[in-house]
């Protein structure tokens, strides 16, 4: 069995621990708790005849008043950007986020996670700012922690991402 540690990793309040308990548990919860330093799950996927044990990392979110510590990234195989489609600067502090990864553990696979899309009337994100992130490349899935849209594929494309690169 190979095991490979995951980041969640985007500005407060995207759904980071969300996506993370509907992935693990099936769960949802409309109840907020906000992540305190690191909260750690695991699941085991097969993928083809591989074993995958995902230990997934739900850090704490970024705001203007707490950064994210790029020493919980250490070790990590792979990482989500989640952002809050309701909320716009959500994506901005998402691409600053991806750089400072980037220079902390290198490039390693990572799918950003458009999260919120069951409030699609509230949308703020529009396709031609993703434009050029799709042009450079990026997996990007939109997805509802709340109705599961998405999470499931997210999950399962960056497993598959992260054997790649092994």
């Amino acid at each position: 069995m190979i095991q490979k540690k995951i980041c969640m990793v985007g500005a407060f309040a995207t759904g980071k621990t969300s996506l993370v308990a509907r992935f693990v548990k099936s769960i949802y919860s409309d109840i907020y708790h906000s992540t305190v330093g690191v909260k750690i799950d695991k699941r085991t996927i097969k993928l083809g005849e591989q074993e995958l044990n995902m230990i997934l990392w739900d850090i704490h979110g970024e705001d203007e008043f707490q950064k994210v510590q790029m020493s919980y990234l250490r070790g990590a195989s792979g990482y989500f950007l989640v952002v809050d489609g309701t909320r716009k600067h959500t994506l901005e502090r998402a691409l600053c986020l991806q750089k400072r990864v980037e220079i902390a553990i290198g490039k390693v696979p990572f799918i950003m996670v458009l999260n919120k899309y069951d409030l699609t009337e509230d949308w703020e994100i529009e396709e031609t700012m993703l434009e050029e992130l799709v042009e450079k490349r990026w997996l990007i899935i939109k997805s509802s922690a709340k109705t599961g849209l998405g999470v499931e594929q997210a999950f399962l494309n960056l497993a598959e991402k992260m054997l790649e690169k092994q």
